[in-house]
């Protein structure tokens, strides 16, 4: 028998091992479907800092958004890498940037910030390219829980499309690392960019909602240039701290096939035409407002499962083939207004709604009907949105637990896994694998 030289066989074996993960790319925040489920097999379970830890990358910078993954094994995320000031300094920048001193201890400001591409190798961990995309000086303000970098950029290809809210967006050609084009919309955040950008056939559509401005852009993914803009419907709040969101859009076929972009935002729920941004429906909600939690389509039952943001969130469930103003009408099929996220989004896993609210309370409700199956304390603070891959359920908290679930009408915790650092960025499932970004670090979870 002729046994293959080593280094050969170690060729080999990354060659088969990147064709595994090229199976089931990431290419965008919460998955290929946007939905925070997984088509991965052999998942891990358990794991800590010691024990099933493939490798753990230091990230330069700070970034709450999550990895993408690309069909060559490669890994992207975005940081900023802040310049601190002093205390003596933030207190002074603070005031510059019209900041009240009661609220000082929950703000950051840095001096300037580097806005980067990281690219990784998903076998070794190593990072191959740090590449420098924006520099801004005397940047905003942000809440403290916040980062300069939470957008969660998006595939496409040979294309990353990554946005940073008002410090600017940009097409960055994954090939060669150099900008195909880049644009800038300049947006009050009050608090921090957050939205993250979405791919739609050949558009890239942001949802710009500010506490100066609120509207839906959709560019050209190749150029850059402007298709259509349609502003957000007129608000009954007066103050701009309650008509900002930081919300990403999904895609909806209804039952009667017309395609739709739904956008939620504070106030209103709104459907648009994605060829033309004409609005096609509109739903008001309510006061809530700086609405973070993607919304969750669910074909079978034709469902939209919106959180309403801060304030006080409810989870309503609405059929998405109305026009007009569907405020008063039987599309809106049920609420809950109790233990509901205000940061995490809802996942679906076939007749069952599961979400975590933001204190760490976890709800499962049949999605058809709204009924409660069960409410349980999952623990921890919850920022991170849930995850399905391999028949089980991840939450990830703020404290660095991941508490794993099985999904279901019973509530059954199946794992805890502690790491370091702070978990803000919801996790990616690939094959054999979890990756999960800390305050500090990239982890690839698995053997």
């Amino acid at each position: 028998m002729r046994l293959l030289p080593l280094r050969l066989l170690s060729l080999l074996t990354l060659s088969v091992s990147t064709i595994a993960f090229a199976d089931h790319p990431w290419p965008e925040f919460r998955g290929p479907d946007g939905n925070g489920l997984a088509s991965a097999d052999g998942v891990p379970l358990r794991w800590s800092e010691t024990e099933n830890v493939s490798w753990k990358t230091p990230l330069p910078g700070k970034g709450w958004s999550s990895p993408v993954v690309a069909e060559n094994g490669k890994i992207w995320v975005t940081s900023a890498l802040e310049t601190q000031p002093t205390d003596e300094e933030r207190e002074q920048l603070l005031t510059a940037a019209g900041e009240e001193a009661k609220h000082f201890k929950v703000r950051q400001i840095a001096k300037n910030i580097v806005l980067k591409a990281l690219e990784l190798d998903l076998e070794t961990g190593k990072i191959e390219r740090e590449i420098d995309l924006i520099t801004v000086e005397t940047p905003d303000a942000i809440h403290s829980l916040n980062s300069y970098a939470s957008p969660t950029p998006v595939l496409d290809g040979d294309r990353l499309y990554c946005h940073f809210g008002t410090f600017g967006t940009l097409c960055l050609d994954t090939k060669s690392g150099a900008k195909v084009w880049e644009r800038q919309f300049a947006l009050e955040h009050s608090v921090g960019p957050g939205s993250s950008p979405f791919v739609h056939g050949e558009l890239l559509v942001l949802i710009q909602d500010g506490v100066d401005l609120q509207y839906v852009i959709a560019l050209d993914k190749r150029s850059g240039e402007t298709v259509w803009k349609t502003d957000r419907p007129p608000m009954r709040a007066e103050s701009g701290e309650q008509k900002k969101a930081y919300n990403t859009p999904i895609a909806v076929t209804d039952k009667n096939g017309r395609e739709q972009l739904v956008c939620m935002g504070s106030q209103w729920l709104v459907s648009y035409d994605p060829a033309t941004g004409e609005e096609l429906w509109k739903l008001d909600h309510g006061s809530g407002f700086s609405v973070v939690p993607r919304p969750v389509y669910d074909e079978k039952n034709g469902l939209v499962f919106i959180s309403t943001g801060f304030g006080k969130p409810e989870l309503w469930a609405v059929r998405p083939d109305g026009s007009g103003d569907i405020t008063d009408s039987d599309k809106v099929v049920w609420k809950e207004t109790k233990r509901i996220p205000a940061k995490p989004s809802p996942l679906l896993v076939g007749n069952e709604l599961f979400v975590v609210q933001d204190g760490g309370i976890g709800t499962c409700f049949d999605a058809a009907t709204g009924a409660v199956h069960w409410n349980e304390r999952v623990g921890g603070n919850f920022s991170a949105s849930p995850l399905f891959a391999d028949g089980r359920i991840y939450f990830c908290n703020q404290e660095g637990m991941t508490t794993v679930i099985a999904p279901g009408k019973n509530y059954q915790v199946l794992a805890e896994n502690q790491l370091d650092g702070q978990l803000m960025a919801s996790p990616v499932a690939l094959d054999g694998t979890l990756l999960i970004r800390s305050d500090q670090a990239l982890y690839r979870i698995g053997d």
